[in-house]
């Protein structure tokens, strides 16, 4: 395979399997954005002209076998060539497993293989104010949902924005932002020029609000009430579980982005099942990466 044209593959869509591409291309980009987190983009016309924020893709290293299994990675942000034409994307990962080491050692011209988009999106619900909550790596699909909602950029094949505006669907979107220390804090610039506001949280002072990110939440919901809110929430499970139950104190709508550890990221292996109340009242498994990974906060069930 020539590495300087990529090869796309394209599934059939099932009852019970997304449509979905392999893509095998390259690495045009690989660097360091914070202590332990890379940002990796590759070339691919198709990922970048359908994915939308939210989803994801699997990531394999060409020709690796060890680890045989991919990696579950949100898309950071899309890419367009000289012409505007969407052309790359990025995904945001921290080394943390053999998979990552590996990973983090590949540099520009290394093959890669990726299938996606997978998964669901963010809604696009008009609303005025918008907050995103992040912890830790949380952060990956808040970019391009920032981006799409206050109309900077169109992602996928999204429909027009309902809000008949040049804003996008949102009239304000704010980012908290917590991690351990700022060493960790990644894509900070792009947040900064891209959301109408930032707020940072370290839990131990070294920017921002020394403390915890639903500190920052609090600060927001405790604002005058102008128009309507929504939150969209990632990271650590017990951060996104503080999130819904504040959500559920103010009545404020709020969607999750789980991070199941994933084996397939088609449904198949039921490895990232979640447990999600149905309409009844009862819980029933639900596949992370097919009916997710994105759900209404209030249908979790957290413990």
């Amino acid at each position: 395979m020539n590495k300087n044209s990529p090869t796309e593959f394209e599934m059939t869509a099932t009852a019970d399997c997304p449509k979905f591409e392999f893509v095998s291309t390259r690495i045009v980009r690989h660097r360091q954005i914070a202590k332990d987190t890379w940002q990796m983009t590759v070339e691919s016309e198709s990922l970048a002209s359908r994915t939308l924020p939210g989803q994801f893709f699997m990531v394999r290293i060409a020709g690796l076998n060890d680890p045989l299994i991919g990696r579950a990675l949100a898309m950071f942000d899309m890419h367009c060539d000289s012409s505007g034409k969407p052309s790359a994307i990025s995904v945001v990962y921290t080394v943390k497993g053999k998979f990552t080491q590996v990973l983090s050692n590949c540099v520009a011209g290394d093959e890669v293989e990726l299938w996606g988009p997978l998964g669901n999106a963010f809604p696009t619900e008009p609303v005025d104010h918008l907050i995103l909550v992040a912890g830790g790596v949380g952060q990956t699909p808040m970019l391009t949902l920032a981006s799409a909602a206050l109309g900077k950029r169109t992602f996928g094949n999204a429909a027009p924005p309902a809000r008949s505006s040049p804003a996008g669907y949102a009239k304000r979107v704010s980012l908290c932002y917590g991690a351990r220390t700022k060493e960790y804090l990644a894509g900070l610039p792009e947040f900064q020029s891209t959301c109408s506001d930032v707020h940072i949280a370290t839990e131990d002072g070294s920017l921002g609000h020394r403390g915890r990110v639903t500190d920052l939440l609090t600060s927001l919901l405790n604002e005058p009430t102008q128009g309507t809110r929504r939150i969209a929430c990632c990271g650590p499970e017990p951060m996104m579980h503080a999130v819904s139950e504040l959500a559920k104190q103010y009545n404020t709508p709020c969607d999750v982005s789980l991070e199941t550890p994933m084996a397939c990221g088609i449904g198949i292996c039921f490895t990232c099942v979640a447990k999600v109340i149905q309409p009844d009242g009862k819980w029933d498994y639900k596949r992370t990466c097919i009916e997710g990974p994105i759900f209404p906060a209030e249908s979790i069930c957290w413990e």
